[in-house]
């Protein structure tokens, strides 16, 4: 598997014996996270409609990179922070469980249930042994965070990494949209005069691309193992 270098981690072999969690306590991680997911699909389908119109909403539905750099500027700063926050880390400490609970066997589910999600998980994996705490402190997604619970990263330094690593990729993020605010202006002003067509291709691509996987990977959460 991986081992993470570093005070507070300790080395995962893929042949380690894991105290597997029980059915009702792996639901309590699988059920947000597929919530999440959804939210997600919807915020992708919603992003041209309500990137203007319903910032906040829709930050708190997606959070990703190009969300926030077109909400960044319809929002004050304790909303966004706040917000964004709160639902860039919400996933966070499920899959650092996950890690925890699973070790190499959550990244082989991720593998067979999403193929394309799987590839950047195992390219993570490939980095992780040597950069596990700057990883965690630069792109503190899911991937790496599952990595970091399977590596065994001691719990205060995954969060103390987790959230300063957040804050300051919003931070970066506010002061990207300040710099371009008038290429962002226009982005959502092509959005406001082509808002039906949007729309609808948002909703298709998000369709297609979740059939797609669906189609490509197979497995249910609950068939983990290491």
């Amino acid at each position: 598997m991986v081992e993470a270098t570093g005070e507070g981690t300790a080395a995962v072999d893929a042949g380690d014996a894991r105290a597997l969690p029980s059915r009702a306590r792996l639901a309590l991680v699988a059920v947000p996270i597929v919530g999440l997911i959804i939210a997600s699909n919807v915020g992708d389908a919603l992003t041209t409609t309500w990137a203007e119109d319903n910032p906040l909403a829709l930050i708190a539905l997606n959070s990703r990179n190009r969300v926030l750099i077109l909400t960044t500027n319809q929002l004050d700063p304790v909303s966004y922070y706040v917000v964004a926050t709160l639902r860039l880390l919400a996933s966070d400490p499920l899959f650092f469980l996950l890690g925890i609970w699973y070790g190499d066997g959550a990244i082989r589910w991720i593998e067979k249930r999403s193929p394309t999600y799987g590839e950047l998980a195992r390219k993570a994996e490939r980095g992780f042994g040597t950069a596990a705490y700057p990883l965690v402190l630069l792109m503190p997604n899911q991937w790496i965070c599952l990595l970091a619970g399977a590596a065994g990263m001691s719990i205060p330094v995954f969060f103390a990494l987790n959230i300063v690593g957040t804050v300051g990729r919003l931070y970066l993020i506010r002061v990207l949209g300040a710099t371009f605010e008038a290429p962002i202006d226009d982005v959502l002003g092509f959005f406001r005069e082509h808002r039906l067509e949007l729309f609808l291709a948002s909703i298709a691509l998000v369709v297609v691309f979740s059939v797609i996987e669906s189609r490509r990977g197979k497995g249910e959460v609950g068939t983990i193992k290491d």
